[in-house]
């Protein structure tokens, strides 16, 4: 079994020639927590963009599970078990906690926005849709409107709509973004907990996050990647501080 389940290979990315991303080699191990910082416009989320297909690269190879994905579509990716959380919330906010569940796993049914269906159909989906708010922490609100949740817990119907397609691995983009140190808290808590049965790879800023719940980071500066291992590692690395650490603190 490939200890790597995501690997880019040159992965490159130019818009009108200027690169966005340029040879960038990342390997995320199985079953690990890594994370991907660095200062804005260093082309974090356009590497996101080109692991999960919304983006065709220039050059470079990515290869996941084994498999190379350069030339797939993003539906296909997703199938494969490659899924991807957004900054912008991606939950029906009118819809209760339960039936935004409800809603992510009507694939399993093959009758994935057919909304017009009886809701009778997506009954089947509740002890699933059960589990999936129990394995995050909001069975208690199962029958809450979502846009009433607090924001951390909105969060955490996010990550819960992912796990509703059985993901390998689960590409979050800056889970902590809004989130205030209580829901950071609760966030992290659920990272964790998703890490014992899934690999995780995030784009994350904040750096104690960082610090507490990966096990290989990645640095990105200007397109390129700067430095990889763990966050002893990198703090220690004078480029890194100046790049990405002391531009925090400017």
């Amino acid at each position: 079994m490939n200890a790597n389940i995501l690997e880019t290979r040159g992965l490159s990315k130019s818009f009108g020639g200027f690169y966005a991303v340029r040879g960038v080699n990342l390997r995320v191990r199985s079953g690990t927590i890594h994370a991907l910082i660095g200062p804005n416009g260093a082309g974090k989320t356009t590497v996101f963009n080109l692991l999960t297909k919304f983006l065709q690269p220039t050059q470079g190879e990515i290869r996941y599970d084994g498999y190379d994905i350069t030339l797939r579509k993003p539906s296909h990716v997703a199938r494969m078990g490659m899924v991807r959380s957004f900054q912008i919330s991606a939950i029906f906010p009118h819809l209760t906690v339960r039936d935004n569940l409800r809603v992510a796993l009507q694939r399993r049914l093959g009758t994935t926005f057919h909304f017009w269906r009886s809701g009778r159909m997506l009954d089947q989906l509740d002890d699933r849709a059960d589990e999936l708010l129990s394995s995050v922490g909001l069975s208690d609100v199962s029958n809450e409107v979502a846009m009433n949740l607090p924001y951390g817990r909105r969060r955490a119907l996010e990550i819960a709509t992912t796990l509703s397609l059985d993901p390998k691995l689960l590409l979050l983009d800056e889970p902590m973004s809004g989130l205030g140190r209580e829901d950071i808290g609760v966030v992290s808590n659920l990272i964790r907990q998703v890490n014992q049965t899934h690999t995780v790879l995030m784009v994350e800023h904040n750096l104690s996050v960082v610090a507490e719940l990966s096990d290989a980071i990645t640095v990105m500066a200007r397109g390129r990647v700067l430095a990889e291992g763990s966050y002893a590692d990198i703090s220690k690395n004078p480029e890194v501080r100046t790049a990405y650490i002391g531009s925090a603190h400017a």
